[in-house]
């Protein structure tokens, strides 16, 4: 079930913002990979250090997942929709 406020919630939650990051670079490390196998020479530190960000922003977004955001949850403060 989704929550009321599912648009608010794309828009503003860092949770979001950090697994979009996340993705970016999942998306790019197997195009560097390519690109470096092909034409370039490769950097083992640059693979090392986009695995590591991308590690990073996951747990980054399941850290901001569990911490309220005022902006977006309004009056709940916290509580669930059954405590209000």
């Amino acid at each position: 079930m989704l929550v009321h406020n599912w648009r608010a919630v794309l828009k503003r939650a860092w949770s979001v913002r950090l697994m979009a990051l996340a993705l970016l670079f999942i998306i790019i490390e197997p195009v560097y990979t390519f690109i470096t196998a092909t034409w370039l020479s490769r950097n083992i530190y640059i693979q090392l250090a986009m695995s590591v960000i991308t590690g990073l922003l996951a747990v980054a977004a399941i850290i901001a997942r569990i911490f309220v955001q005022q902006k977006i949850s309004g009056d709940l403060n916290g509580k669930p929709p059954a405590e209000r």
